[in-house]
């Protein structure tokens, strides 16, 4: 495993497992467990997921098994857009992650998404930060004008900004921001979260029969070297694997470039920030009562 360092001198594991849309708790449960046996040690979890509970049940029976300690893990959770209207409801909606994971301390707590008042949000987790409850503190979905704003505003600048992050979707420009920041680049949907097919490509296909690896396995090898932490989600122990055997092989200048060209920019339907219908679609999601 290789790491980031962060710029509170915290090391965070350069590839994750993501249990996005990840509903039934057994199999959630089950999937954490089965990453945490193949060698993964970041989880990365929102509230707005509904499977923190799950995620905490594995890191338990995890620990419990010797499979790992707490000390060894890097769990990370997020604030969903419903408790960020001010300071007040993003402290509860801290404790409330807390609580339904049944974990002592995040090693990493986002903003899920730049909206509502973002920045009252943001003071509720720089005092838990302050208080130890999480080891790290960081953004999802900042843009690059909004994360530099952002920067330029808070008191603690986030460590993280966890973003959309694929061959499709290089944003090449976002992670210079980030670097500028000293803030880590970290990868949702870094295969390309069903929205392309990589896996019929023919630029990638030759990479990986090159390396004797499965696209899969270049895209994310693609990404680490770029300096991007990778959290690729499956429930199929054998994926799980797969996405983990990337260690053992490293992507030339020239193949950098060829993947580089697939990037189509900001395209699709799907995750559209800058449309309002997504962001009033987001303020809609409601996650207790």
């Amino acid at each position: 495993m290789e790491y980031a360092l962060l710029s509170n001198n915290i090391k965070m594991p350069m590839a994750g497992f993501g249990v996005f849309q990840v509903t039934d708790k057994e199999e959630c449960k089950q999937s954490v467990l089965n990453a945490i046996r193949t060698g993964y040690r970041l989880i990365d979890t929102a509230a707005v997921y509904g499977n923190e509970d799950a995620v905490g049940d594995a890191v338990r029976e995890a620990i419990a098994a010797g499979l790992c300690t707490r000390e060894e893990l890097f769990i990370t959770s997020k604030l969903w857009v419903q408790d960020m209207a001010n300071s007040d409801s993003a402290r509860q909606g801290i404790e409330a992650s807390l609580q339904k994971s049944g974990l002592a301390y995040f090693d990493l707590y986002l903003l899920h998404q730049a909206m509502r008042d973002y920045f009252s949000a943001w003071r509720a987790l720089e005092e838990a930060y302050d208080a130890g409850k999480l080891k790290a503190i960081g953004v999802s979905n900042f843009y690059p004008h909004v994360l530099a704003n952002f920067c330029e505003t808070v008191r603690i600048k986030p460590m993280v900004n966890q973003v959309e992050l694929h061959p499709y979707f290089a944003q090449t420009d976002a992670i210079e921001t980030m670097k500028y920041y000293n803030v880590q680049p970290e990868a949702w949907a870094p295969l390309g979260g069903g929205r392309h097919n990589p896996f019929d490509n023919a630029i990638l296909q030759a990479i990986a029969d090159h390396h004797k690896k499965s696209v899969a396995q270049v895209i994310l090898r693609w990404n680490l070297q770029r300096g991007v932490t990778v959290i690729p989600k499956s429930t199929n122990a054998r994926r799980i694997e797969e996405n983990m055997a990337i260690w053992d092989f490293s992507l030339t200048d020239e193949e950098m470039k060829q993947i580089n060209s697939l990037d189509l920019g900001y395209v699709g339907e799907s995750v559209k920030h800058f449309k309002p219908e997504f962001v009033r679609g987001c303020l809609d999601v409601k996650i207790h009562d």
